[in-house]
């Protein structure tokens, strides 16, 4: 799907996160990479073939 270049890492790609978005809905809280991959704003990602990633954004440490 990507026509970027450089290409975009693919869905299988350890860093699929970073491929560029071609649709968003903030007000939905999700994004679409090029490469099929649905990034949420909590940090989940579904991938095209179906693998899930649940949210995984980092722990806020109080003061």
């Amino acid at each position: 799907m990507c026509t970027h270049t450089p290409r975009c890492p693919s869905a299988a790609s350890p860093d699929h996160a970073a491929a560029h978005a071609v649709a968003g809905h903030p007000e939905q809280g999700w994004s679409l990479l090029c490469n099929g991959v649905l990034v949420f704003e909590d940090t989940g990602e579904l991938l095209p073939d179906g693998q899930v990633f649940a949210p995984h954004r980092p722990l806020t440490v109080a003061a």
